[in-house]
């Protein structure tokens, strides 16, 4: 569960025990998604007037392509988290992007879309199967970590001119 009544938190912290499932509404269709649900363990607390603090971790699975090799590739993502929430009419936070707002007419706070946009921010944008990954033959597709081909290597033209002034020639 990570929706939680505001009156409570008033009283007293709650500890957080939650998972934000890939197939979740707060995700967007070109967000890049968790390959499970994502872990979500802390204390939300009140932190002054209008004002709440979360601390905990995130933790989850990115399920994705070797941006190299086109081979699938799992990475364990794990972050900590410092989540500040503040009601709409609060003065002191109202330009700080690092504060999430609370409707005027909350109830409760939702902690899934700050969850959301801090996977975001550390989920990776490009995997790799291995550090040293070859790739794959630009000319015939193989797969250079498997097998080698007999392709001649491609060269780009672009870099004709530079090529031509390192060996001292000019065109």
């Amino acid at each position: 569960m990570l929706s939680f009544d505001l009156r409570s938190i008033e009283s007293q912290p709650v500890n957080v025990s939650g998972a934000l499932a890939p197939d979740d509404p707060v995700w967007e269709e070109s967000d890049i998604r968790p390959g499970a649900p994502l872990q979500v363990e802390g204390r939300l607390s009140r932190a002054g007037p209008g004002k709440f603090y979360f601390h905990g971790h995130v933790a989850g699975s990115l399920g994705a392509e070797c941006r190299r090799c086109l081979t699938d590739v799992s990475e364990e993502v794990e972050e900590e988290l410092h989540l500040i929430f503040a009601e709409a009419d609060d003065v002191d936070s109202e330009d700080d992007p690092d504060v999430f707002r609370l409707d005027d007419r909350a109830t409760e706070i939702d902690l899934r879309p700050a969850v959301r946009e801090q996977w975001l921010l550390i989920a990776p944008p490009y995997s790799l199967c291995k550090d040293d990954c070859k790739g794959l033959c630009p000319t015939c597709g193989a797969d250079r970590n498997v097998t080698s081909c007999d392709c001649p290597p491609s060269t780009d033209s672009r870099w004709d001119a530079l090529r031509g002034a390192k060996s001292g020639q000019s065109k």
